[in-house]
């Protein structure tokens, strides 16, 4: 059963129960309190009776009965209001009747005492006081009935009117509770369609709620949710896609290299070679081997930084790249590259081989960047919670739609230069990950003709 339906039920189930409690004891109330109204009205109407006829029997001098029957029947024609009949007997004999006295069995009553009591006669209901009068040696037996019928047929008009009136509350609050349920439970069944939307592979679908209330926050943490949940899919998706890229860029690597060692290796096995021709081919393995060597460091060199938990130490980046630029200093000078740089004094936490490895592969791609003489400028300047390292130089640049995939294992803006350079496109995406385990980052800047700058955030922490 939908829970719509449920909470409609449920809602006219406590307001029928509510309204038919109320409305049953209201009635019983108005009843009772009628009927205790005309239970003292007979007690009253017979005191008042029976201290009359006391009254007459002690001023009259007879000896018989014909004062006090006279007295009953004078008040029973003044009394009509009060009673609806009146009986007078000695036991077996009746002294006086009038009006309607129900033909019930007498109840014993005491002297001193009077009895009430409720009898019904066919359709109509009388409450009838009965007692005792001692006159001279005798007791009469005085009845007084008092009709009762018009309390309980007002009691069954009051039911009559509350059962339509139930009905009626049943029948509207029926209709207002689906509505109420409706407007409860429609944005919840709006997120639970969103919900399955989402799972069958909608991940754009969101609860559009503005119900001002719970169900709306309950709404907006639901887009929240399945924003970082599509937000992580896609990341999923990319790097499912990056890994991709990533295998088929590596097997590509290694199927050139693999394929001159194994060509010359047969040509040196199956075939007679002049020295010339032998050395030209032995240099081809060495040459493909120190490549395939590069390639594989550096694999493992992004594997255990992934992974690895580093330790850092106090550093100064003057000194290691002072000590980086003396030792490429002389290739640099083959290529006709000057090297300038300029370093701030002082100390942080670093981890200086993994700084040197970055340092060297920046220089290398400014120097792979440029296709002749040239300037690179390395600016070291340190900050509150470590360094920063700029390295700029006035090659070739690279267009601005490959800025964002540089940093990319295996991605080469120019492929085919790469390759013959020896590049295996590895030296950014290692700059990137020893920038992100000192907590900090890369961001590169390039204008085509003019250059390209490499800004790197250290922030392992300021001695």
């Amino acid at each position: 059963m939908k829970l719509r339906v449920k909470l409609a039920l449920a809602i006219v189930f406590l307001l029928s129960l509510v309204f038919g409690l109320g409305g049953s004891l209201l009635v019983s109330v108005s009843f009772s309190s009628t009927l205790e109204n005309e239970r003292q009205s007979a007690l009253r109407s017979y005191m008042a009776t029976q201290n009359a006829l006391l009254l007459a029997n002690s001023i009259s001098q007879q000896s018989d009965y014909n004062d006090i029957v006279d007295t009953i029947s004078q008040l029973n024609g003044q009394s009509q209001a009060l009673w609806s009949g009146v009986r007078l007997s000695n036991g077996s004999q009746l002294l006086f009747i009038s009006g309607t006295i129900p033909t019930a069995p007498e109840i014993p009553v005491e002297n001193g005492f009077c009895s009430v009591s409720m009898f019904s006669d066919q359709a109509e209901k009388y409450i009838i006081v009965s007692g005792l009068i001692r006159v001279n040696n005798d007791y009469l037996r005085l009845d007084i009935s008092s009709d009762v019928t018009t309390a309980y047929i007002m009691r069954r008009t009051q039911l009559g009117i509350y059962h339509w009136l139930l009905l009626a509350v049943v029948a509207l609050g029926a209709a207002g509770s689906w509505i109420i349920a409706s407007v409860l439970t429609g944005p919840i069944m709006r997120l639970s369609k969103t919900s399955r939307s989402i799972a069958d592979g909608d991940l754009d679908a969101r609860a559009n709620i503005a119900s001002g209330d719970e169900v709306e926050a309950l709404a907006n943490d639901f887009n929240a949710m399945a924003s970082r949940l599509q937000e992580n899919i896609n990341e999923l998706q990319d790097s499912m896609r990056r890994q991709e890229e990533f295998m088929g860029s590596f097997a590509h690597e290694l199927k050139t290299p693999m394929t001159s060692i194994i060509g010359y290796s047969d040509l040196l096995r199956s075939c007679s070679l002049d020295d010339e021709e032998r050395q030209e081919a032995a240099n081809y393995i060495f040459s493909e081997s120190r490549r395939l060597e590069s390639l594989s460091i550096k694999l493992l060199d992004l594997l255990v930084l992934k992974r690895q938990d580093m330790e850092l130490s106090e550093a100064s980046p003057s000194a290691i790249i002072s000590g980086i630029i003396r030792n490429m200093k002389s290739v640099l000078a083959k290529q006709d590259i000057v090297i300038k740089y300029r370093c701030e004094s002082g100390s942080c936490l670093l981890e200086a081989d993994l700084v040197k490895s970055l340092l060297i592969n920046l220089i290398d791609n400014s120097r792979k960047g440029m296709d002749g003489p040239g300037v690179i400028y390395i600016l070291s300047t340190m900050t509150d919670t470590g360094c920063t390292i700029q390295v700029v130089d006035n090659g070739r640049g690279i267009p601005e739609k490959e800025l964002d995939r540089i940093t990319e294992a295996f991605y080469r803006v120019d492929k085919s230069r790469s390759r013959a350079q020896g590049g295996a496109g590895l030296g950014l995406a290692l700059c990137r990950e020893i920038a992100l385990l000192h907590n900090g980052d890369i961001r590169i800047k390039s204008i085509l003709g003019k250059g390209t700058s490499v800004m790197v955030e250290l922030n392992g922490g300021r001695i």
